[in-house]
């Protein structure tokens, strides 16, 4: 099989997911339609490279939320957007949160079969401009078949319902959200976002309009945590079953050996909703040496699995456990982790199964502190434990992210 190697790899600062309203100022790229996001994300990465355009073979996008303005393949109009040649084409996907990842993914298999040369693999999303939940299916696509045989539930049920199995306090979640702000914090007074993060612009005026990540709260303290109420303990009293049973009741279906579902999980041990971009290049050995490029990194394994979709966020470790058979490594083979922060339990969780230091984890904070812009992240978390590698001068990192559905996604990459 050939190589992939990682190119280059740039994201857009995450704007806060809100829009202007009475209550105050939308977030920062909540002006910024998505495909001009993305478009700026493409000619930066191109600029930032300095690979012309014209040598893309591909450009695969990760995209959840896949109407109105992010409908209508937002990859190809994208690449028209950003003023790209004809010849360059666009596909956007769909595999929930781990959406970003999988598109990185599909550009380096297509490299490592030897069909394509250079591919870009990235994915965007505007939550403030296309809401969660705009497409209108749901979980499950509104398909009553489906449900006479398994009902879903939103994921914040499915991670308290992970931590009442599994033992996790609330003090234990919020002590992981605290680390994950300090952290970013830490990262944002470091500088250690700034090689990858570019200034967006207002594509009428010129104007940037953000050029640092809106969601962190470096100011966080414990108290201040303590303080939240749990989120999703009125989501799992609402009646939604078919006899009338709470979400929580529907949840106990499979689990009943729990009695009750403690609701721990608070706005402040889950991820913020937030807008932004990325694209990582990706290009084969040949490419590489004919354009005298020196790659940043190469693919060494990537991997999917799946898991009950009921509890739904378990599959991370699996994921991480078939990459790193692939590659014939072992968990403490990796210098760094990116586990995606959808919800504190989830990396608390594959910490606990792979006996992961936690100093490995999110050095520079996840999700809980910089926000997930679902289809984009994991191809932001890519690019920064890229970054954090060549920072610490360390070689190798695993990427996962879990995914609605049950389902879950692992990249692991090494340093050239």
């Amino acid at each position: 099989m050939a190589k992939a190697y990682i190119i280059d790899a740039v994201r857009t600062p995450r704007g806060k997911g809100r829009k202007h309203s009475e209550r105050g100022p939308g977030g920062g790229l909540c002006d910024v339609h998505p495909q001009e996001l993305l478009a700026q994300t493409l000619q930066q990465i191109a600029s930032h490279s300095g690979v012309d355009p014209a040598g893309v073979d591909d450009v695969v996008i990760g995209n959840v939320s896949s109407v109105g303005e992010q409908g209508s393949n937002i990859a190809r109009n994208a690449v028209l957007a950003a003023d790209w040649p004809d010849v360059v084409t666009g596909v956007t996907l769909n595999r929930f949160c781990g959406s970003g990842l999988q598109a990185v993914n599909f550009a380096a298999m297509g490299v490592m079969s030897g069909q394509q040369d250079c591919v870009i693999g990235g994915g965007v999303e505007s939550m403030s401009r296309v809401p969660m939940g705009s497409d209108g299916g749901g979980i499950d696509g509104q398909n009553t078949h489906l449900r006479k045989k398994l009902i879903q539930v939103p994921q914040g049920i499915s991670a308290d319902l992970i931590a009442t199995l599994e033992g996790f306090s609330r003090e234990q979640l919020d002590a992981f959200a605290l680390q994950s702000q300090h952290y970013a914090g830490a990262a944002v007074e470091g500088g250690y976002f700034k090689s990858s993060l570019f200034g967006v612009k207002n594509p009428e005026t010129g104007e940037i309009v953000l050029e640092a990540d809106q969601h962190p709260r470096p100011s966080t303290t414990a108290d201040g945590l303590a303080r939240l109420k749990p989120v999703f303990a009125r989501m799992g009293a609402h009646a939604a079953g078919p006899a009338g049973e709470t979400l929580d009741q529907l949840a106990l279906v499979r689990y009943p050996q729990v009695g009750e579902i403690q609701h721990v999980h608070t706005a402040g041990s889950s991820s913020g909703i937030v807008d932004g971009a990325a694209a990582v290049m990706v290009g084969s050995e040949a490419f590489v040496q004919a354009h005298g490029i020196k790659p940043r990194a190469r693919f060494v394994s990537v991997a999917t699995a799946g898991a009950e979709p009921v509890i739904m966020l378990t599959a991370p470790t699996d994921a991480s456990r078939k990459a790193l058979k692939k590659a014939g490594m072992q968990p403490s083979d990796i210098d760094l982790w990116e586990i995606n922060e959808a919800f504190a339990v989830v990396p608390l969780q594959l910490m606990r199964n792979l006996d992961v230091p936690r100093d490995k984890v999110n050095v520079n904070g996840g999700a809980i502190a910089l926000g997930h812009p679902l289809g984009a992240t994991g191809a932001m978390l890519l690019g920064t434990a890229l970054d954090e590698l060549e920072r610490r001068n360390l070689n190798t990192a695993l990427i996962t992210l879990c995914i609605g559905g049950g389902q879950a996604i692992a990249t692991i990459i090494e340093r050239v």
